[in-house]
């Protein structure tokens, strides 16, 4: 049941059973931060093991941290970590590189497991993944088209029988909609065609179950939910039935199947390894090893409970002042975000603003989507029903309409 007052909130918060992960995390006072769906908070673990990567594995044992503190293989231990996150095996894997990298191995690789030439993406899909999808199919030779997954649109193209890959978002940046990763995979599979799934805005904040639902490949950073840090590498998912014969084309030495042999022609690595290239940034490596070391404490199921419970106190909140949300009201098709509709036309950036100048941190996102990212293991009952009082606050008194809140920033 929606708590109807702070108190209530403030007793929910009491039997949270993940409350104690709260003070995993370097939060500033006087904030309440609702963007961890951009990027995350930051685990008081992080400068700690930064540290100690960069002054004792680097500064003291140099070149030995290679073999010694397992500089080579942190892509695969990595990746064995983040596996149960996405409901996958530990050697299905992979972190290193960014998402836009990765998303190309991936486009290019399912591309050439099939004799067909279109990659179907969404209509307002992130920009990386269409930008992405749009210079792999033109090296291809191979076509773009773009659907609405949330309709009939979805099944209609699929049904021309030219689709080689669907590249779909699990949840929708924007609106906060949590696809169904099991029918829609299914849906592909029918129709002769592989699935990518971008879980940027999935991992660490809903259930994922990469291998039940029979996933081709996936791809997500680390940064948001998993608050690794600002640039922080991305992972890549390769279901094991296509190690033996997916081929990526950023054939690198770390992709090679005996790196230290020095061949002259590539051979890929077996497993997904062969979706490595090149060396990777392992000082954000132990940054996102300490948040990861967070995230082993945390039950997913606890998680998606108390992120539902806090989404539906902040859509109960805000409609009392008459905003709107794009957001579904149903638990199954909802991520860990509220995207309100900004309440006249050109008040959204303004009214984020004004929250961020009183201490309430989300984010605007064009045209009209002000978000609000809701993180489990740091967020409580009681920040969501302070920072819903602050935004009563702000729209009913106006002040959004000062005119320094209209100027904008580079970033959004």
């Amino acid at each position: 049941m929606t708590p109807t007052t702070r108190e209530e909130c403030v007793a929910l918060d009491a039997a949270d059973p993940l409350a104690p992960l709260r003070d995993e995390f370097v939060l500033p006072e006087g904030v309440i931060y609702l963007d961890g769906n951009s990027l995350g908070a930051l685990p008081r673990g992080t400068p700690g093991r930064v540290a100690d990567m960069i002054e004792r594995e680097w500064g003291q044992d140099l070149i030995r941290s290679w073999n010694d503190a397992g500089w080579w293989d942190k892509p695969r231990t990595l990746g064995a970590k983040v596996a149960p996150l996405v409901g996958a095996d530990a050697d299905e894997v992979i972190v290193g590189d960014g998402t836009s990298a990765n998303l190309f191995k991936c486009v290019i690789a399912a591309l050439g497991l099939s004799d067909r030439s279109v990659v179907l993406g969404e209509t307002g899909n992130f920009p990386t993944d269409l930008y992405v999808a749009e210079g792999a199919v033109a090296l291809a030779g191979a076509v773009q088209r773009r659907v609405d997954p949330d309709g009939p649109e979805l099944e209609r193209a699929l049904s021309a029988g030219d689709v080689a890959v669907v590249l779909l978002s699990h949840v929708d940046y924007r609106t906060g909609t949590l696809r169904d990763m099991p029918a829609v995979t299914r849906l592909a599979h029918e129709h002769g065609a592989l699935v990518i799934w971008d879980l940027c805005h999935s991992v660490g904040a809903v259930p994922v179950e990469l291998s039940d639902s029979g996933a081709d490949f996936a791809v997500g950073c680390t940064y948001k939910y998993l608050n690794a840090g600002p640039g922080a590498p991305a992972f890549l998912y390769a279901a094991r039935r296509h190690h033996a014969t997916a081929s990526q084309p950023l054939s690198g030495w770390h992709g090679h199947a005996r790196p230290f042999d020095f061949t002259g022609d590539y051979e890929p690595a077996p497993g997904v390894s062969r979706f490595l290239s090149g060396s990777q940034p392992l000082v954000a490596d132990a940054a996102l090893e300490a948040s990861l070391d967070v995230w082993a404490k945390a039950d997913l199921s606890l998680v998606r409970a108390k992120s539902l419970s806090m989404t539906d106190l902040f859509l109960a909140r805000a409609a009392e002042v008459g905003i709107s949300s794009v957001t579904p009201n149903e638990h199954a098709r909802r991520g860990s975000q509220v995207a309100l509709v900004e309440p006249e036309e050109g008040a959204g950036y303004p009214i984020v603003r004004a929250l961020i100048e009183r201490g309430v941190i989300g984010d605007f996102r064009a045209p009209d989507v002000m978000r609000f990212g809701f993180t489990p293991l740091y967020l409580r009952h009681v920040d969501v029903w302070d920072a819903t009082e602050v935004l009563h606050e702000v729209v009913r008194s106006g002040e959004w309409r000062d005119d320094r809140f209209a100027r904008r920033g580079g970033v959004t």
